[in-house]
């Protein structure tokens, strides 16, 4: 018995010995791995890359831009269902345990001793806690080392932090496959939903995916990803979060997923969508705009966009068309199965309906062609084959661009296709405009390109733009980027110079041959107007503009000077700086579309300052703005709850005046002469009150028309990529004003006539159309309202400006005028 005891006593004094060693090597192997721990303290002020998000004015969704696609949604706003599938999932009894899972521990233990030496890699036992501390803390290393840091990581984050907090962490960290990180993008990546529109089959989905996200591609390995998914129902049918009948029905629930694309949402918003991000990018920087959440507010009407790019493009394609078939866009063998070859040639995304497709077999009556198929989510492409029917009515337009037949309308299909040409095609429709079913029409993207923009004359807030034919073409925005010769659109800043240095609309100056000594060897210059040899003589201004002449224009810029001229250009923004050459009076510079829609925005408010904006506002990730466009002031918008009798908000604009109201009103109503009976008429269709100016560059290179109504102004240039003549005639009477005739005809549809407002101080003062005088009783129909401002009045008699002898006297001038008369010099302006 005794030896017994000693026995026991020795056992007792071993087994304390080899408690307290083991305690002191736990406690210095505790302490060496938290020397050097990371700071966990900094999970209370993490921000995650966030992708911004950027919203069309009615709120519908532009782009997104993100590194890592990721919505940060807080614990508050997750759904119970989807907790709980996580939960079920990976970590079932995480509101219970302190971070460690230790029978987990236990199993994955044995299973790691199981597996020794075969190579596997071991099981982990991660608690939601401890992955939380691997992801945010920690590397993906598979050692012992990191296991051991990683728990003690977790127990002292589940004594700092909620359990609601670190789910919050876990759920918008994990990356769950397809560039997509959290729940909240991973909804919208895999199913195009929000976070609580999921069924139990799709959360689940979803809650499978953290283990191997690769490995369970719904497409690739849709098996598997079936197996797993229903794994989680079953756990969650256990332990009591769902019904059966939920989980019969889950698992009987094909695995569909929607593929989201990441670019512009919005149909025919892409130049926009990335002006846009180009703007954000120059204003925060590239960390800022992929990875900062920022919430921005677009100017963008998504009606108005879609009038604009459908109204734009086909005037770009009738353009084209005219001038005949270039051929098919590419060659392919149909032998085998030509849908996988089709697949591989590149097709415009963005010009629906128009769809790729292939001839597959030729007559003289018809062809029969098979479309591009497309690709499941995982790349491969598509089983179904669909064809359709090419009719001779669809090829009728497509005479030969070059050749021995060229220009000749074809009689067979034959002679335009081809087995093999790849082609676009889009459906055949009726003269009413209903669809022949089965029956397509032959189409080809045009080389002659262009851009429009639409704005708010009020604040410079774009409206719409088009930046060519096809963002998916070309990412060049000719709206912005492309700096062409706006021609006659010019003029009217000309003309707004000699209103405010004495001129009148009714102001009479002479238009006839004129030759300018350019001097120092320069040779001399003889402006003539578009349409060559004739001349009318003594006209008014208002007539001058109406038929854009252009010796009427260079008198003015030579009487009124280009210094001043520049001036004008510069304060309205259409040039920075104006060289001192005359022919700059006619154009002959070169800006953008924007700049152009912009400084006529200045004409239709009144002459206020504008500045054009894509974006309205932009939130930082915590909803806090931190740019917002409109900067006027608003007194008495910040008074006390309730109205206690104050006076109402006042809105202080103190944009500056950058021309006279009166001025403006003036150039407007010559503008609007322009459309009634001048180079824009084909607008009178709009039946709406339009002033506008047409312009057409040397050589027919480029056709302008920028013209707006009190509630839109728009500006629109057809041209080459490379400018090259664009035809005989194609000024931008007959190319640029009919595509503006047709987006307004719709954009001012549900609009009222309102006409401009007459600024105050302006006389309006019945005079002869053709000769400015003040009206007599008996001039009848030739008399119109022209404004003027106070001190000013038409003519009494008739008195022409514009041509003097050396000594400063008018000379009599006809339309005849000899064309050796000379102007030497340029009278000292350059």
């Amino acid at each position: 018995m005794r030896l017994l005891v000693r026995f026991l006593g020795f056992l007792f004094a071993a087994g304390t010995v080899v408690f307290l060693v083991g305690v002191a090597a736990a406690a210095g192997l505790i302490w060496h791995y938290s020397k050097d721990l990371p700071d966990y303290s900094q999970l209370q002020d993490y921000e995650p890359p966030v992708m911004t998000r950027v919203h069309a004015a009615d709120g519908a969704l532009l782009g997104e831009y993100s590194k890592e696609r990721r919505l940060y949604l807080p614990i508050q706003a997750v759904p119970k269902l989807v907790i709980n599938a996580f939960l079920a999932a990976e970590d079932k009894s995480f509101y219970e345990h302190g971070g460690l899972d230790y029978s987990g521990m236990a199993r994955a233990m044995v299973l790691y001793a199981q597996n020794l030496g075969s190579n596997r890699r071991p099981q982990g036992a991660s608690t939601i806690t401890q992955q939380v501390a691997k992801n945010f803390l920690l590397t993906n290393e598979v050692s012992f080392t990191r296991k051991i840091k990683e728990a003690l990581l977790a127990m002292r984050i589940e004594r700092t932090y909620s359990k609601d907090k670190i789910l919050e962490l876990y759920l918008n960290e994990i990356y769950l496959g397809l560039g997509a990180y959290g729940i909240a993008a991973a909804s919208l990546v895999y199913f195009d939903k929000s976070v609580n529109e999921l069924t139990v089959s799709e959360a689940a989905y979803l809650a499978a995916l953290p283990k191997a996200p690769s490995s369970l591609h719904p497409i690739k390995n849709r098996d598997r990803a079936i197996e797993r998914r229903n794994y989680v129902v079953d756990r969650l049918l256990e332990n009591g979060w769902i019904k059966q009948a939920d989980a019969d029905k889950a698992r009987k629930e094909t695995l569909s997923v929607t593929g989201r694309n990441s670019s512009g949402h919005i149909f025919a918003g892409e130049y926009f969508a990335e002006e846009v991000r180009r703007d954000i990018l120059e204003r925060y920087g590239e960390k800022k705009l992929y990875e900062g959440g920022l919430s921005v507010r677009t100017t963008l009407d998504p009606k108005l966009q879609v009038m604009a790019r459908k109204t734009m493009t086909n005037g770009l394609i009738n353009f084209d068309e005219i001038r005949g078939w270039r051929g098919a866009t590419n060659k392919i063998d149909i032998s085998g199965d030509w849908g996988v070859k089709l697949a591989e040639v590149k097709a415009l995304s963005d010009i629906a309906p128009w769809k790729l497709a292939v001839v597959l077999d030729v007559s003289d009556q018809s062809a029969r062609i098979g479309f591009q198929p497309g690709r499941e989510l995982g790349g491969a492409v598509l089983k179904d084959r669909q064809t359709g029917i090419l009719t001779l009515d669809g090829v009728r337009w497509a005479k030969p661009a070059a050749g021995p037949t060229k220009g000749k309308t074809p009689t067979a299909v034959s002679q335009v296709l081809a087995a093999g040409d790849v082609i676009y095609v889009d459906p055949l429709t009726n003269k009413d405009g209903s669809v022949v079913e089965g029956q397509f029409r032959l189409r080809q993207y045009p080389e002659v390109s262009g851009a429009m923009v639409a704005m708010d004359p009020l604040t410079g807030r774009v409206l719409a733009m088009v930046g060519g034919f096809s963002f998916d073409q070309s990412q060049f925005n000719r709206a912005t980027q492309a700096y062409r010769q706006p021609g006659s659109s010019f003029k009217p800043l000309v003309y707004s110079a000699a209103m405010d240095n004495g001129y009148t609309p009714s102001t009479v100056v002479v238009d006839a041959p004129i030759e300018i000594d350019q001097g120092q060897g320069a040779g001399v210059w003889r402006p003539e107007n578009y349409s060559t040899g004739k001349y009318y003589g003594p006209v008014t201004l208002r007539n001058a503009l109406m038929r854009s002449l252009n010796t009427v224009t260079v008198r003015l810029a030579q009487d009124v000077g280009m210094p001043l001229i520049g001036e004008y250009a510069k304060r309205f923004g259409v040039y920075d700086e104006l060289p001192n050459y005359l022919s700059y009076a006619l154009g002959a510079g070169e800006t953008t579309v924007m700049r152009m829609v912009t400084a006529y925005s200045m004409f239709a408010n009144g002459g206020r300052r504008v500045k054009s904006t894509l974006i309205d506002r932009i939130q930082d990730r915590y909803g806090h703005t931190i740019f917002k466009h409109d900067q006027r002031e608003c007194r008495g918008c910040d008074a006390p709850e309730g109205w206690k009798n104050q006076a109402e908000p006042q809105l202080v604009d103190r944009r500056e005046q950058v021309l006279d109201a009166m001025t403006a009103y003036q150039i407007t109503s010559m503008m609007e002469g322009v459309v009634q009976g001048g180079t824009a008429t084909v607008l009178r269709e709009v039946g709406k009150p339009i002033a506008g100016k047409t312009g057409t560059t040397n050589d027919e290179k480029d056709a302008w028309f920028i013209g707006f109504s009190p509630d839109v102004v728009v500006g629109i240039y057809v041209g080459y990529d490379k400018p090259r003549n664009l035809g005989n005639k194609a000024t931008g009477g007959a190319l640029a004003a009919p595509i503006a005739k047709d987006f307004m005809k719709l954009a001012l549809a549900d609009k009222p006539a309102v006409p401009f407002r007459v600024p105050a101080g302006i006389k309006l003062i019945r005079v002869d159309a053709k000769s400015g005088m003040r009206a007599g009783p008996g001039d009848g129909g030739r008399t119109i309202l022209e404004a003027f401002k106070p001190g000013t009045a038409p003519p009494d008699n008739y008195s022409v400006i514009g041509v003097a002898d050396a000594d400063g006297r008018s000379l009599s001038v006809s339309p005849e005028t000899d064309r050796s008369f000379m102007r030497p010099g340029t009278g000292g302006l350059y």
